[in-house]
């Protein structure tokens, strides 16, 4: 068997569990790199697009991803967005510095670059033709996305032309596509973006749990290409073609993956103190709120920013699996550690603030 040559950069262990590391690579790579190995992912596979059922999904293509046990694919699916407006860009593999090294996807106003490769359904290499966001509702382009226009009304029609056929799944290289990012796509890189939501990196998950899925097993032709829906947690597709999959029934809510770092926790909500009726008791019972909030906040951006020089540090060091997955435990232990103690403080303020002041007890009459 053919040996692979690893070569994990910063937030290689993330990678492997979570597919969000951060890291840069390729000179020309805008968005963040996770992994890098010296071997070339496979071709993309041909499949056909699940059906939509749900208003509000936004398309996100199947891909290549490496773990453990070398690469795995892991199926397109129908993702609902973080917020309204976004969309989504996929990762992909790109050549530089002697390896193949993977940058994240990210959800962002505009589609930024995605190394040019031909994900198919809309994904022509550049940008996205499948549908665009039509004030609050996203409208579909029927051409190229799979809909049931039964339920889904907010669509159109409009021919897109593929210039491409490849199925090449990289940037650079040998046999690799040869884009490079527009000034326009460099914008969407350098604004305002999301990381993969909860969903993607369960389904993630799920596909890197399922041996069937391992290049090696299936030699670059999964029987699972893709599915109506996120996989959630462990749970593993069934049936052996693709469209038995189409037809599966709702997947089970499994709980939310734990965060490994605190860039991964949301910002701290702001929270409405209860009324007690009594205007300055009130006045005050917020202005707790508001500081309680205001110190965790502060907290958690503190962890955020130390977690991101240790990485920054680790980077310069010389490349090791297991000081990175040391890294990685130390910092989940940490996020963990800091979540747990601010809802602790959360529940601790409510519980007191809902506590009504005893009325005052007048004496016996004499």
């Amino acid at each position: 068997m053919q040996q692979i040559s690893r070569s994990i950069l910063v937030r290689s262990a993330c990678a492997l569990a979570l597919g969000l590391a951060i890291v840069a690579v390729p000179q020309h790579a805008l968005a963040q790199v996770s992994v890098s190995i010296t071997l070339a992912p496979p071709a993309l596979p041909v499949y056909e697009q699940p059906v939509l059922v749900a208003d509000g999904g936004i398309w996100t293509p199947g891909y290549w991803d490496y773990g453990p046990e070398g690469y795995f694919w892991v199926p397109g699916t129908w993702i609902q967005p973080p917020e309204l407006g976004l969309l989504w860009t996929p990762g992909y593999w790109g050549w530089g510095n002697g390896a193949y090294a993977w940058n994240a996807g990210y959800w962002g106003a505009e589609v930024g670059f995605y190394g040019g490769v031909n994900y198919g359904f809309g994904y022509s290499g550049q940008g996205y033709a499948g549908g665009h966001w039509d004030g609050g509702h996203f409208a579909y382009n029927t051409a190229v996305s799979h809909v049931n226009v039964t339920n889904i009304h907010n669509t159109y029609s409009e021919t897109v032309v593929n210039n491409s056929s490849s199925h090449v799944s990289f940037n650079g290289g040998t046999g690799g596509t040869t884009a490079r990012p527009t000034a326009a796509e460099t914008a969407a890189a350098r604004a305002p973006h999301q990381p993969a939501t909860a969903a993607q990196v369960a389904h993630r998950q799920s596909a890197l749990s399922n041996h069937a899925l391992l290049a090696s097993v299936n030699h670059g032709k999964p029987a699972i290409l893709a599915t109506a829906r996120p996989v959630a947690g462990n749970e593993r597709p069934e049936g052996k073609a693709t469209a038995a999959v189409h037809e599966r029934a709702t997947p089970k809510v499994a709980e939310k993956p734990a965060p490994v770092h605190a860039r991964d926790v949301p910002a701290v909500a702001r929270k409405t103190a209860p009324s007690s009726g009594d205007a300055e008791r009130d006045r005050a019972a917020q202005k707790e709120q508001d500081t309680l909030r205001s110190t965790q906040e502060k907290q958690r951006q503190e962890l955020q920013e130390k977690q991101a020089q240790e990485h920054a540090q680790a980077a310069k060091q010389p490349a090791s699996a297991a000081s990175a997955q040391e890294l990685e435990r130390q910092h989940q232990s940490q996020t963990q550690a800091l979540v747990q103690r601010h809802a602790t403080e959360q529940k601790t303020l409510s519980d007191t603030q809902a506590k009504r002041p005893e009325e005052k007890r007048e004496g016996p009459t004499r």
